[in-house]
């Protein structure tokens, strides 16, 4: 119960993953493997429905959705370990528009790249809050020193083991990996530098995320 009220936010967004996985499964019929079908239906990312009908809001539902139970684990795992350090070094409100903002712009740069296929996972989120650990490391990294360079070494390793995975595995969209951590790493950097930045980022965020719609909408990347 200590442990839950510390990391509220990491555990109830670790909650939400979990329960729309169980009603997918459950509308599915299957928990190890979700279908299609059922994904989309649900909210999953899929160019005609999103750019042709209009549908934007599943750039926010998607990032809710998982393909299977080897998906959703390896996903709330890596949200587990990196999310609770997330909530020590930054405040909730900056936790919550990092992972929301980063799993956008990873949907918005999955449709540009894949517009015909079924983009569906938190993956975009997480690697955002992964970049935004890095940019609170590199802005503070005169202060605490060789702390900051062992976690950057890390950074790297784990960033390369992740680029090395996704290229090696045709399914993995590295393009949301990339967009969320781009998104994650600027914020990170900004909130951990300037913490009245905040407003700031969120606004540029969201701005970002309606240029890039209507982007998306005007070069008819369906054709």
């Amino acid at each position: 119960m200590e442990t839950l009220k510390r990391y509220p936010l990491t555990y109830g967004i670790i909650f939400l993953n979990i329960l729309f996985f169980l009603l997918s499964a459950l509308q599915s019929g299957n928990i190890v493997d979700i279908d299609l079908d059922t994904l989309v239906d649900l909210g999953a990312l899929y160019g005609p429905l999103v750019v042709k009908q209009g549908e934007w809001w599943r750039l926010l539902s998607a990032m809710f959705l998982h393909g299977g139970m080897t998906h959703i684990l390896m996903n709330m795992v890596s949200l587990y370990i990196i999310g609770r350090g997330m909530e020590l070094y930054f405040p909730k409100a900056a936790y919550l528009a990092i992972y929301l903002l980063s799993g956008l712009v990873g949907g918005l740069l999955s449709l540009y790249m894949h517009p015909m296929s079924v983009g569906i996972g938190a993956s975009g989120a997480i690697f955002g809050v992964f970049g935004a650990l890095a940019g609170f490391f590199l802005a503070h990294r005169k202060r605490i020193g060789a702390y900051s360079r062992e976690f950057m070494r890390d950074f790297a390793v784990i960033l390369g083991l992740n680029l090395m995975l996704g290229l090696s595995i045709s399914s993995i969209d590295m393009s949301a990996h990339i967009g969320g951590l781009v998104t994650g790493m600027v914020g990170g950097y900004m909130i951990a530098r300037y913490p009245r930045s905040l407003p700031f980022f969120v606004l540029s965020g969201i701005v970002a995320v309606i240029i890039g719609a209507k982007y998306l909408s005007d070069v008819q990347i369906l054709q």
